[in-house]
Parts: C-alpha cells; structure tokens; sequence
C-alpha cells in the first residue's frame, strides 16, 4: 500500500513538472494543461517491463523529464528576454550571457553562488527522481500489473494522439512531446536556412567602386542608441517621456542649424544581440542569428565599412560594452577598433554600462575624431539605454568631462538593479529615463560637435517583451542628421520623413538600410539586401 501511495505521489509531481512550465506560455491559460499524457507512459512503462531494465529505465526517463522542464523553462526565458522560442543550435552560445548579466544585477560572489546553488538542485532532483522512479517498478510484478502498465501506456499514447481534439484538448496536453519534437523542427529549418544563406554568400556580386562624392569628404557617423524602439513613441507608457525627447532632440539641432528626416526600420532582434542589428546594417543581409553572422563574417563579403574604406575614408568601432577580446572587429575590417580597455575613462562602471553615453560622445570627438587624418566612418554603440537601466545620470557640463573622473560622485548612485527589476512599473519608468537620457547626450553633441558631418542615429533593437509588451513592432526609429539640405533630399526620395518624428509606416528592415545611404552618399545602384527570414528560434509551438 505504501509504494502506492508513493507512487501516486511522485506521479502527481512528474506530471506538475511538466505542466507548470506551459501555465506561462503566452499561448496557454491556466489552469490548461492539468494532464501531461507522458506521466500515464512512464508509469505504465514502469510497471510493464521486467524489475531490472525498469530500474535502468528510470534513470533515462528522469533525465528526458528534466530535459523537457529545462526545455520549457529555456522557452519561456528567450521569451521573455528576446521575444522568440530557445533554439539550441544558435543560443547556447548565449548561456555565458546569462552569467555575465546576472554578475551585472547582483554582483560576481552572489551570482556564482546562485549558479551553484542551481545546478546542485538539478542534480539532488535529478537523484532523487530517479530513485523515486526505480522504487515504482514493482519486484514481482504479475499479470495484472503487467496489463495495468499496458493499459497506461496505451491511454498515454491515445491521450497524446487526440491531445487536440475536443474535449480531451481542454485537459490534457503532451509536453515533453512539445518541447522535443518543436526543439528538431527548429534545429532542421536552422540547418536548411544555413545551407540557403551560406549558397546566397557564395553568389558573385556585381563590382561597384565606392567614391561617396556626395559627402565631399564629410565624416559619417554611424551611432547606435541600445533598446531604442518604436515602443518609446508608440506605447502609451512611454509616449510622454519619448516625444518629449524628440522635441529635446529637435530644439538641439535647430539650434545648431541641423536638421533630420526619419523613418522606422526593422530589427531583426529584440531585447538583446546588439551585434546582429549592427551587422544587419553594416552587411544589407538579413542577420537575425548568430549562424549568419559568422557565416557572412568568414564570407568578407561587402559591407558598409569595405565601403567607405574604398572611397579613403579611415574606419573607425568605439565599442565601450566589449570588455574582451573581439575577433569579429578584426573580421569586419576597421581600421581602428576603441574598445573599453582602449578608451582611457577614469569614471566608476554604472552596473552592466561601462561608461555613460556623454564621455562615449566626448571621447568620440577629442580622441578620435580630431585625431583622425582622412575623412571618418565611424560606428558607434551607445550603452547608457542598456539594462538593468539604473543609475541615470545628469549630463554634466562637457568642458569639465576630461577623463571622465567627474562620474566619480555617481560610482554608488541610484537603486540597485534587483531593486529596480523586482517591480516592473519602476522598470519601465527607469527605461524610459535612460533612453531620454541618451537622445539628450546624442542631441547635445551633434549641436556642439557634429559640425558638418552626417550623423545616423538609430535604434538597435526593441527591449524585452517584459518592458515593450509581447505583441510590440520590432521596428526601430531611424535618424539621419545634417545641415546639408541637399544630402536630406535624397533620404526623402528614398521614402524618409522630415523631422525626427518617424511615420506610423516603416520602409523596411535594418537590412535595407546600407542600399539607401549608398544610393544617397555615393549615388550608385546597390545590390538589394536578402529578403527577411524568419529569425532562428523563432518557429511557433506547435498547436495546442
């Protein structure tokens, strides 16, 4: 009677495992599902076989438990943080992320503490489930055990079969089912899309010599503000706080005899991998996962700075979030590459942001743009608008930046980002802040600084769905800012707005952006970006 009882038990417990993931799925509503038709099969598996394969047995089935949990649990976190599904073949890559991000909210002790801590329940759950398992497999199992099991195993299998139909579909679904067979198909479409791109790479492309007469020599500057997207305008949330950027924005430039157009573009990401929208528009390709970018990297085929470098201009990454070694810099093809540990800052770290966005503009314009001997493209990521969005600082007198040892005063300022992330209306208050605070940065250089260069301002990518909502645009505002009118014109015929507010319409992805500055700048007819494909990871559960 014990074992029974035990057994029930720890069934009601294999079958929680498995369904409190999908509570949370966007496409679930609790309490559906309440049935996992696996935990029927295992059971029934358990008492059917003979004692000792079933005790072999038990250790399998534990570890395709945990796996699923994992699985699930995986889907739900890129969901979350990148607004897709979890896709092995490109997001384990990622995981060293999720130490180094967790190190930037609650510190490098606690975080590896927190890290242990979790793989040991992994593997105590681990132990102890399979022991569980191994007990539920009856010594002297007879005839109408065996034929118990039996019975289990088929109503699992028929459970899973019709786990759509109505009304079994109303109760009963099949996780681990779900999360293994989705987990393949998004592996195989990863393997058939590599294959596609990597043919489209290897097609010969049209030679076209790059002068960029247009800009008569004016420097270009490529800048990228983190997480700012279309959400900053169009979500109520944020309207206020993001037209009233844009007007700070507009009153600095009018200032300086500067004006802008506008328009949105796709990202081919959200909340994160900065690097792929960067790469999507220095490239013209769809980059929407890791497998393009480094196949277009070891492909060295054209891109934005190949680009300007043929027309003799010297190319420049100020790149203050790379605190290690970046061999795709060297791939890409820059002339000079000004990393954190280039870029002399005497300030204190502001949490994951190494440096606040005015010192990146201050740096930008005393170390490398007066310095720089031929006429400059230079591409930069602004990181003040990068979680966890705390400490928001002032922007300082500029005359007094130097070094940046004036950021001293603010080393242990503001909430710390546990206590910022803890609450989600003081998230999206702190996002807010901290885009304002770097459209203010960028608008106040461009005044004093950018003189008469070309200034591309842009959004990287949408925040996570926790902070722009799961059904928000990917699209990011695009600013092209200059006093030569004439240069303007041509990003009006190309489908862009005057201003800095963008239209309600996009006209296209981030991909797309290269053809249009090439066919203002330098005035030829460039090969057309890759049509868009559905970013990797991004394949849909399958239907519930």
């Amino acid at each position: 009677m014990r074992q029974v009882i035990v057994g029930l038990l720890l069934a009601v417990g294999i079958n929680l495992l498995l369904v409190a993931p999908e509570w949370w799925m966007p496409y679930a509503t609790f309490p559906h599902p309440w049935l996992a038709a696996e935990v029927l099969v295992i059971v029934g598996l358990l008492l059917l076989m003979p004692y000792r394969p079933a005790r072999w047995l038990a250790g399998v089935l534990s570890v395709l438990v945990l796996v699923s949990v994992a699985l699930a649990l995986s889907d739900l976190g890129t969901g979350l943080a990148l607004g897709r599904s979890m896709n092995l073949l490109i997001d384990l890559p990622l995981a060293s992320s999720v130490e180094h991000l967790l190190r930037g909210a609650i510190g490098g002790p606690l975080a590896w503490l927190t890290l242990a801590a979790t793989a040991l329940a992994v593997i105590a759950l681990m132990i102890g489930l399979t022991r569980g398992l191994q007990q539920m497999a009856p010594r002297h199992g007879g005839l109408p055990v065996r034929l118990l099991g039996l019975a289990l195993v088929g109503m699992g299998l028929l459970l899973n079969h019709y786990r759509d139909a109505w009304p079994i579909g109303m109760a009963v679904d099949a996780p681990a089912v779900i999360r293994f067979s989705d987990q393949a198909d998004r592996m195989l479409r990863t393997a058939r899309e590599r294959e596609a791109f990597a043919s489209a790479l290897a097609a010969p492309e049209r030679s076209v010599e790059r002068s960029m007469d247009r800009l008569a020599g004016r420097d270009v500057i490529l800048a990228f503000i983190e997480s700012y997207g279309v959400s900053m305008l169009r979500d109520p949330r944020y309207r206020p706080t993001g037209q009233q950027a844009l007007a700070n924005l507009a009153g600095s430039l009018e200032s300086a005899g500067l004006s802008a157009v506008t328009t949105t573009l796709e990202s081919p990401v959200q909340g994160g991998q900065s690097w792929l929208a960067h790469g999507s528009v220095l490239s013209g390709r769809w980059i929407s996962n890791q497998i393009r970018y480094d196949l277009f990297l070891n492909a060295s085929g054209p891109s934005l700075i190949r680009d300007f470098d043929e027309a003799g201009y010297e190319t420049v990454a100020l790149m203050p979030a790379i605190t290690a070694p970046w061999p795709a810099g060297r791939q890409w093809g820059y002339d000079r590459i000004h990393d954190h540990a280039r870029i002399d800052y005497a300030g204190p770290p502001l949490n994951w942001v190494t440096m606040p966005d005015q010192y990146t503009w201050h740096y930008f314009q005393t170390a490398v743009r007066e310095s720089a001997r031929e006429p400059l493209f230079a591409e930069l990521a602004l990181i003040s608008s990068h979680a966890p969005w705390t400490p928001i600082l002032p922007i300082v007198d500029w005359a007094s930046l130097n070094d940046g040892s004036v950021f001293q005063r603010w080393a242990d300022a503001g909430p710390s980002p546990g206590s910022v992330w803890s609450d989600g209306d003081r998230v999206r208050r702190h996002y807010a802040r901290a885009v304002d605070y770097a459209l203010r940065t960028a608008g106040e250089w461009a005044a004093r600084d950018l003189g008469d260069g070309v200034l591309v301002l842009l959004g990287d990518h949408q925040p996570a769905p926790l902070v722009s909502g799961e059904d928000a645009s990917r699209e990011v505002p695009v600013h092209v800012i200059t006093r030569d009118e004439e240069l303007l014109q041509g990003f009006l015929e190309q489908g862009f707005q005057p201003g800095v507010l963008p239209p309600e319409q996009g006209i296209g992805t981030l991909a797309d952006l290269r053809g249009y500055l090439l066919a203002v700048f330098d005035g030829g007819q460039e090969n057309p970006a890759s049509e868009p494909a559905p970013a990797m990871g991004s394949v849909a559960p399958s239907a519930h």
